[in-house]
Parts: structure tokens; C-alpha cells; sequence
């Protein structure tokens, strides 16, 4: 029996495991949930899945999926103002 190892990989190189997949630009909080929109406040941390990746291994398969942090101007774009 395999397991599929969900990861979601920071811009810096730390990593996390996940126990959910997710979609190539689905907008993520530091956590990996899904963001609910309008953001409360554009100084919320929120990252862009932008890259999936996926390795073989004996004890199943790896998935990484990799973040990167909008920028202030961007979150902006989506807070209450």
C-alpha cells in the first residue's frame, strides 16, 4: 500500500507536509488552505501555488507544489479597502 506525500515548498526552501492537494494558481495561507476573498487586510501573508512537481519513491509517490508570496500591491488588489 502507497501513500502519497503532499508537500508545499516556501520561496526561502522550507517545506511542509500537506494533507490536501492543490491547484497551480490557487491562492494559499501559510498553512496551505485556500484564502477566502476579499482579504480582510492587504498585510496578509498570501502565496500563488505556481509549480507542481512529482518524484517516484518505494514508498509512494512525492508531490510538491511550490509557492511564491504576493507582493503588498497584490494584496491589496484583492483586500476590503
Amino acid at each position: 500500500m502507497t501513500f502519497d506525500t503532499i508537500l508545499i515548498i516556501y520561496p526561502e526552501g522550507d517545506h511542509r507536509e500537506v494533507d490536501r492537494h492543490l491547484r497551480l494558481n490557487e491562492l494559499v495561507d501559510i498553512n496551505g488552505f485556500p484564502v477566502s476573498l476579499p482579504l480582510e487586510s492587504a498585510k496578509t501573508i498570501v502565496y500563488r501555488v505556481y509549480r507542481k512537481s512529482s518524484t517516484d519513491t518505494n514508498n509512494g509517490p512525492i508531490i510538491r507544489y511550490y509557492l511564491e508570496q504576493l507582493t503588498i500591491d497584490e494584496t491589496a488588489a484583492i483586500s476590503r479597502r
